[in-house]
């Protein structure tokens, strides 16, 4: 897979006397990080802005530069997706000048640390926001045109990740806000699970508008929201009526995403540049990161490698 590198998407937790701790707790536990997930083959790290400045302060300086140099001696190339700290009510037009300000101040951060992709939740959660209305899917595409367009003239695409709880989430929904940005300016990033929690099928929506895809994330579900967890306020993920646990690896047998044809399409379209795996909350239900990724990567490595090559 000549054309494909891999990134991780940062929820790792480290078990500790102080119990489960993050690894930008400390250097010691950075180093121990980097170097287990390099050992497997990743080589890019997708994190949040809030978590890098966190990380920073652990380093000489609290230069996020001085944190990349950390990471590439220990063999990882470079921060791919960064999730950005944006201000601002995506379908309130009143706060749209306070959310491009605080992008910019995003970007001032992570300048020269070779980011490829800001991601974002195109939208409130559905809670906040319903009812969803074409006006405020409208009002939400016209501030990530204007997001993007910021970003895009630092070489940064802004892609539009899609919970399955954000205001914008159905296949209706999503066909409507792509068909109301500028594909200059506004990405669609892919999210496995997500998606398919929401019931929409990740490959044709990947098929639909690989022209305009900044990037993947791949996990799997074992369970379709067919009773409107999505409308649960606060967090979904934690307090749906339906499962303590959404996310999984690639690889279980209960999974619901279609891997092996997501694939396919990846090389029929000629997708090149980076996959991001990533664990969100791996570690409930007595799981691990350390674990998952394992377990992910030998998926990666004997089912999906030789799919694309």
């Amino acid at each position: 897979m000549a054309n494909i590198k891999w990134s991780y998407m940062d929820h790792w937790s480290m078990l500790t006397q102080r119990g489960l701790i993050d690894p930008w707790y400390s250097r010691k536990c950075m180093d121990r990080f980097i170097r287990q997930i390099v050992a497997l083959g990743f080589t890019g790290y997708d994190s949040f802005l809030y978590r890098l400045t966190s990380m920073a302060s652990n380093f000489g300086g609290g230069s996020l530069k001085n944190v990349l140099k950390f990471m590439q001696d220990r063999g990882m190339e470079k921060f791919v997706g960064i999730w950005p700290m944006l201000a601002g009510t995506p379908h309130d037009r009143s706060t749209h000048d306070q959310g491009v300000a605080s992008a910019e101040q995003s970007l001032k951060l992570v300048e020269g640390l070779g980011v490829e992709n800001f991601i974002v939740m195109p939208g409130g959660q559905y809670a906040q926001v319903e009812p969803v209305t074409d006006e405020k899917i409208k009002i939400m595409g016209e501030y990530y045109n204007r997001i993007g367009e910021v970003t895009l003239r630092h070489g940064i695409k802004l892609s539009c990740h899609h919970e399955f709880f954000c205001a914008i989430h159905s296949q209706e929904e999503i066909e409507k806000f792509y068909s109301w940005t500028d594909p200059k300016y506004v990405f669609f990033y892919c999210d496995t699970a997500q998606h398919v929690i929401a019931g929409v099928d990740p490959v044709i929506l990947y098929m639909k508008y690989h022209d305009r895809c900044g990037g993947l994330h791949l996990k799997d579900t074992h369970y379709i929201d067919r009773v409107e967890d999505y409308r649960i306020p606060n967090d979904p993920e934690m307090n749906s009526s339906t499962t303590g646990r959404w996310f999984w690896e690639m690889g279980t047998r209960e999974g619901l995403v279609n891997f092996p044809k997501l694939m396919k399409a990846l090389k029929g379209y000629n997708y090149t540049g980076w996959l991001t795996v990533e664990h969100d909350k791996a570690d409930v239900y007595e799981g691990n990161n350390a674990s998952s990724t394992c377990m992910a990567k030998w998926y990666i490595d004997n089912v999906l490698s030789p799919i694309y090559q």
